[in-house]
């Protein structure tokens, strides 16, 4: 009993610290001055340099991925690649509530793109988280819409990009590779859409280099912090639910901005505060309704 309370504990302790982490990179980037993709790719290659100590321990299997596995590990390579880059562009150009409030839309997006693509079915409730949802995606980029400035609408729509990027890339790497374990296939995505990235910036005549030490200290941090919230959150998937785990990143939404609010001293309008509380709840929603459809399913015998 007393061991279950201190696991308990330990578990809300490691929640907190891993929802901090998440949230602290949109603020490292509204931070740094270098471009967005020079962002994205240093955030990718120091997150594989981190991970190489462990993945060594793994290296065997790096033969194992076939001629058709490694297709797929590029392609989801390249989409993380975009979802980086549009993402960190989006948070150059509007709000850091706006930005990650309609990132959190991924869950939903996934859903839509299961649709598309399996022609799942989908039940009222998860139509319903949809419809909440959009609506709250409108009222925000309401808030942020200006005619003298388009600057902050195109961020929304950046961020969009970003989380479309995002379901890609977890609906095409992990659906297509099993042979690995999640360190060995981290570091070779984090790698590849490195590579990517790195092209990119060459093709455009980016400056790869000459940036001053701080812009190098927050290069280092964004990928030092996310990856520890990576850490925690497959560490936690042994003790608590998947569930939990997605209503745990939802906080990022709302700690991201609270941190911008005192560090960036970002003050979120009506719009984006009401349309923000808004897509949460309709994610909150759609996640509620799969977690119940799942233990249904569970009930039924369903694999």
């Amino acid at each position: 009993m007393e061991r279950s309370l201190i696991m308990r504990k330990l578990v809300v302790i490691l929640l907190f610290i891993s929802v901090i982490c998440i949230a602290f990179a949109a603020i490292f980037v509204k931070l740094s001055e270098a471009p967005a993709s020079i962002i994205s790719m240093y955030r990718m290659i120091f997150a594989g340099i981190l991970l190489t100590p462990i993945v060594f321990k793994y290296r065997r299997e790096l033969m194992k991925p076939t001629r058709r596995e490694w297709g797929a590990l590029t392609i989801a390579g390249l989409f993380l690649a975009m979802h980086f880059g549009f993402w960190f562009e989006s948070l150059k150009l509007t709000s850091v509530a706006s930005s990650t409030v309609i990132l959190a839309l991924q869950p939903i997006i996934a859903m839509v793109g299961a649709y598309l693509v399996y022609r799942e079915k989908v039940s009222g409730r998860v139509a319903f988280s949809v419809f909440i949802s959009f609506f709250g995606v409108v009222l925000i980029s309401w808030g942020d819409f200006s005619f003298t400035d388009l600057s902050a609408i195109t961020g929304n729509i950046l961020s969009f990009l970003g989380a479309v990027a995002v379901v890609c890339y977890f609906m095409i790497g992990q659906n297509s590779v099993r042979s690995l374990t999640h360190w060995v296939y981290s570091f070779i995505v984090f790698s590849i859409a490195g590579g990517f990235l790195l092209l990119y910036n060459i093709v455009t005549q980016t400056e790869l280099t000459g940036y001053p030490p701080r812009e190098w200290v927050l290069f280092i941090l964004l990928a030092i912090f996310p990856t520890i919230a990576h850490v925690i959150f497959n560490y936690l998937l042994n003790e608590v639910s998947p569930t939990t785990v997605s209503m745990a990143m939802l906080l990022e939404p709302v700690g991201a901005p609270i941190l911008a609010f005192f560090l960036l001293s970002q003050h979120p309008g009506i719009y984006q505060i009401t349309g923000g509380i808004i897509v949460l709840f309709g994610v909150y929603f759609f996640l509620m309704s799969q977690r119940k459809r799942r233990s249904i399913d569970d009930g039924l015998g369903y694999d």
